[in-house]
């Protein structure tokens, strides 16, 4: 049996088309006085007209037609769509007739020139500010019931959390306002030439894929979602297979919420780093620092893959040290921090340091993370 997204668009179609019928008369009113009252009034009703104009603006950009239903690999794309998934081929090709082309995901997707080595100390900067720290003591302040109960439930400290969603959108203040479809799209079948561009598009076809499949599932309209230039949505910043696999109805309304709701989004965070292995009962910080020696046998646990799997004394017979003691029996990954021209901080991460990096594979983005979730912590303590 075919299944339906037109039910979705028609309805979101014909609503807009109602809300702009209702505000044709107000403005009519205020064009009627204009003429009658003179120049200061109508200089006043442009004003308004052209406020209420920015103020519907949702996208970040304008968008151009390029008929992407004519491009074999989106034909074959559709094809499978219907396949494999029942839609019908006909609803997917008046669904691309409303995509747009968005060059500014493109631009933004190439790779960036080569430039100044990597620098954690000035990266850090960028997150560990007072706009996201203040930020986040209000954050948390707010959904700390959430929060506590997010913790109880998977295990996850309430600070990482926090510093998850700071770090991504600094508590909902920046989620994106491009069109999900637009982007995916634009991404799944014009990505920028780079070394990584076959696999790219593949991924972000998948993601075309599930923004589809939930838009379907949850009966929503797909050009509704918006997002990032990459496509992901809401506080937390999921890409849409993501909130099909990991997010939860958190604050029990019945419905999943990333935009609209912290408490959707803090269980949402706390589920993602559980299914990807953070482990509630190890013990100790999830990073320790460490220092290396001049002998260099340390080097062959760099860039090993995200992952704490190397024994303690097999890291301390190669010259790796640190201060702290250890707790017993676990694995480490050796993490560098690359701080330009000055020296590089070595770190011992643990398997939930690890389980951070699984949702941005950065070591800059993880201890970004811990850090501006503790310099929080720390805030709420001194108020």
């Amino acid at each position: 049996m075919k299944l339906s997204l037109r039910t979705n668009i028609l309805s979101s179609a014909l609503l807009a088309l109602a809300l702009a019928g209702t505000a044709l008369a107000p403005a009519a009113a205020v064009a009627a006085q204009a003429a009658q009252g003179g120049k200061a009034k109508a200089k006043a009703a442009a004003a308004k007209k052209a406020k209420a104009k920015a103020a519907a603006k949702k996208t970040d950009y304008e968008g151009e037609f390029v008929n992407f239903g004519q491009w074999k690999e989106v034909g074959a794309f559709l094809d499978d769509m219907a396949a494999r998934h029942g839609f019908d081929r006909k609803e997917l090709e008046a669904i691309m007739m409303q995509v747009r082309y968005v060059d500014s995901a493109v631009q933004l997707m190439k790779p960036a020139p080569p430039g100044k080595p990597k620098n954690w100390q000035a990266y850090s900067k960028l997150f560990i500010e007072p706009v996201r720290i203040n930020g986040g003591v209000k954050f948390w302040n707010e959904n700390r019931e959430a929060l506590a109960r997010a913790e109880s439930l998977y295990g996850v400290p309430a600070e990482i959390i926090v510093g998850i969603i700071g770090v991504e959108t600094v508590y909902g203040a920046n989620t994106g306002r491009f069109r999900v479809m637009d982007a995916l799209t634009t991404l799944a079948f014009a990505y920028p030439l780079a070394p990584s561009r076959e696999a790219r598009m593949t991924f972000f076809r998948g993601e075309l894929e599930s923004t589809l499949l939930y838009a379907r599932q949850t009966g929503i309209d797909p050009f509704a979602l918006l997002g990032s230039y990459a496509g992901a949505v809401g506080l937390p910043q999921f890409m849409p297979s993501n909130i099909v696999k990991y997010a939860v109805d958190f604050d029990g309304d019945g419905r999943i919420d990333l935009r609209n709701s912290p408490t959707d989004a803090i269980g949402s965070v706390a589920a993602f780093l559980v299914a990807h292995g953070w482990r509630r009962d190890d013990p100790g910080p999830l990073v320790y620092s460490a220092t290396v020696s001049p002998s260099r046998q340390w080097e062959r646990f760099i860039n090993q893959g995200l992952e704490a799997k190397f024994r303690q004394e097999d890291l301390m017979s190669a010259g790796v040290v640190t201060t702290s003691t250890l707790p017993e029996g676990m694995t480490f990954g050796l993490v560098d921090l690359q701080n330009g021209s000055e020296p590089t901080e070595f770190w011992l991460g643990t398997n939930n340091f690890f389980a951070i990096t699984q949702y941005n594979r950065s070591y800059f983005y993880a201890m970004s993370v811990l850090e501006l979730g503790r310099a929080v912590k720390l805030s709420r303590r001194e108020l």
